[in-house]
């Protein structure tokens, strides 16, 4: 919160300026995107302005430095367990129309055999051809994207964790049932 509140400061914004929030969705670390999950849902109902929520998977392609060209990429984020969360995104910087798949979780086995099947389609990602992580930057280029898939429900939207966490997995294993809120 002291970053964000700096941010602000040195950008000379006073809150009648914010007129939307837009916060990564995900897939990625519980953890880290229930924290900035919370602080998006909290900064929008304090300044009562909408939540928009972009895919990380997207934020990587968009906000890569340099910039890519529009082009289809396999963006993939670390899913543990050798294991990576992987969406296929026709990127077009130009129109502002982005197609997006579901995502998925490939093995690094599936992974290379889409490098060795697919090689017009570029992989993007931590450690990948091309090595880039999700950035705030890249909402300026799919703010239109965004905007147009609507403001999420502030009450019941929580990020996408691609999948159960590590510990809920675990307590499910011990207990031999589904974990209930």
């Amino acid at each position: 919160m002291p970053a964000i509140a700096e941010c602000f400061a040195e950008a000379g914004l006073k809150g009648d300026a914010i007129a939307r929030i837009v916060c990564g969705s995900g897939p990625g670390s519980f953890t880290s995107l229930r924290i900035a999950g919370s602080v998006a849902k909290g900064l929008a109902v304090g300044y009562g302005v909408p939540l928009f929520a972009v895919s990380s998977l997207l934020l990587s392609v968009s906000g890569a430095k340099p910039a890519l060209p529009p082009g289809e990429y396999l963006s993939v984020l670390d899913a543990m367990r050798d294991e990576f969360f992987a969406s296929r995104i026709v990127y077009r910087p130009d129109t502002g129309e982005h197609e997006l798949s579901a995502v998925t979780i490939l093995s690094r086995l599936d992974l290379d055999d889409f490098r060795a099947t697919e090689r017009a389609v570029r992989v993007v990602g931590p450690g990948q051809e091309i090595d880039v992580h999700p950035h705030a930057r890249g909402v300026a280029t799919v703010l239109d994207h965004v905007i147009a898939s609507g403001a999420v429900d502030l009450a019941g939207w929580e990020p996408d964790y691609g999948r159960l966490a590590e510990a809920q997995v675990r307590w499910e294993a011990v207990h031999g049932r589904p974990l209930t809120a």
